[in-house]
C-alpha cells in the first residue's frame, strides 16, 4: 500500500517502562512512515525526558492524575493530530513486526459488505512470553487469527461482539473521528466499544486487522480480574443506548466453556480451579458494576479499579 495518508500514533503514558521504549523503536522501524507520535501522560514527574531524545517527531503533553481521563486524554491528543489517520495505542503494547502501521492503514481503506466506509480497525493482540495460560487462551478467543468487517447488520449474530474494539491499538480516520465527536469525554472504560457503537449505528464498519499484531498481554490478580470487570459494567451501566438488549453474560459463559475445554484437552485440568475462582471475580465485579448506583461509596471505592474516576465524578456531582 502506498503511503498517500498520513499516520499520526497517540499514546497515553502512564509510568512508562521498557515496553514503551521497544513500542518506540519498532514504530521507527515501520515500513509505513509514522508522521508524529503524541504522548499524552499522566504526571510530569514520571516522564524521562533523556530517555527519548533520539525520537525527533515524539511529543508529549502532561496531565495529572486527576485530569486523566480514558475519553478525554485520548481526545487531548488527537487535537493535536492533523494526520489522516490516527493509531491510539496503549504504552505497554508493542508491534510485534515492521508492518503494524501499513496493515492497519490497508484495514481502514477496506469496505464492508454493502461499501460500507471503515471507521476504525483494530489489531490482533498477541500474548507476551510470559503470558499465563489461562490469559494466553482468552487472548485467542478475543483476537482470532482471521480479520473481519463488522456493520449493523452482524448485531443479531455476533449482538455485543459486533461493538467490540480495543484502543490497545487500534487506527481511525480523523474526518470520522471529528465528525463523530471524537471518545465520549467521560468514561471509566469502554470509549473504544462505546465510539464503534456509535460509527456502526451511523452506517460505517469496524475491520478487525487480524495481520496487524501487537504483543500486549496481562497477568492480572483475582482481585484485578474483579476490579477491571467492575469498571467494565459500570461504563455498560451508564451507557444504555448502547449495551442495553445486547447482555454480555451469554459471550463470558461461552469463554469459561470453551477454556475449560481448552485445559482438559492439553492435560491442564489442574488450571481448573484457577479457571473457576478467576471467573467467579469476574462476574461478581461484573454484576456489581451493573448495580453500582445502589451501592455506597465506600463499596465502589473497594470494587474500583479507578478510585481518581470517582473523586472526579463526585466534585462534578
Amino acid at each position: 500500500m502506498d503511503n498517500r495518508f498520513s499516520v499520526d500514533v497517540i499514546i497515553p503514558v502512564f509510568q512508562p517502562d521498557r515496553r514503551f521504549a521497544r513500542l518506540l523503536m519498532m514504530l521507527e522501524k515501520q515500513t509505513y512512515p509514522v508522521n508524529r507520535i503524541i504522548a499524552v501522560n499522566t504526571e510530569k514527574r514520571y516522564w524521562n525526558d533523556a530517555g527519548y531524545q533520539g525520537i525527533d517527531n515524539l511529543s508529549v503533553h502532561h496531565v495529572t492524575k486527576e485530569q486523566f481521563d480514558h475519553g478525554a486524554s485520548r481526545n487531548l491528543g488527537a487535537g493535536f493530530s492533523k494526520a489522516d489517520i490516527m493509531i491510539f495505542m496503549t504504552d505497554d503494547a508493542v508491534p510485534q513486526d515492521t508492518r503494524l502501521v501499513e496493515r492497519l492503514a490497508a484495514a481502514l481503506n477496506q469496505k464492508g459488505p454493502e461499501g460500507e466506509r471503515t471507521a476504525m480497525a483494530y489489531a490482533r493482540q498477541i500474548p507476551a512470553k510470559d503470558c499465563r495460560t489461562i490469559e494466553r487462551y482468552t487472548r485467542d478467543f478475543n483476537y482470532p487469527a482471521e480479520s473481519r468487517i463488522k456493520t449493523k447488520a452482524d448485531l443479531p449474530k455476533l449482538g455485543i461482539k459486533t461493538y467490540f474494539a480495543s484502543n490497545v491499538c487500534c487506527g481511525y480516520w480523523r474526518d470520522i473521528f471529528e465528525q463523530q465527536g471524537g471518545f465520549i469525554s467521560r468514561t471509566i472504560f469502554n470509549e473504544d466499544m462505546i465510539y464503534a457503537a456509535g460509527v456502526i449505528q451511523k452506517g460505517y464498519a469496524v475491520a478487525y486487522a487480524a495481520d496487524a499484531r501487537v504483543v500486549h498481554s496481562h497477568n492480572l490478580t483475582f482481585m484485578q480480574q474483579f476490579r477491571r470487570n467492575f469498571d467494565l459494567a459500570v461504563s455498560q451501566a451508564d451507557h444504555p443506548e448502547v449495551f442495553e438488549g445486547l447482555p454480555a453474560e451469554g459471550e463470558g459463559i461461552r469463554l469459561v466453556k470453551r477454556t475449560a475445554g481448552h485445559l482438559l484437552r492439553n492435560g491442564r485440568f489442574w488450571l481448573l480451579p484457577s479457571l473457576i475462582i478467576g471467573s467467579g471475580c469476574k462476574y461478581a465485579g461484573y454484576r456489581l458494576g451493573k448495580m453500582y448506583r445502589m451501592l455506597p461509596p465506600a463499596v465502589i471505592s473497594f470494587c474500583t479499579a479507578n478510585p481518581a474516576y470517582w473523586e472526579k465524578r463526585r466534585n462534578h456531582l
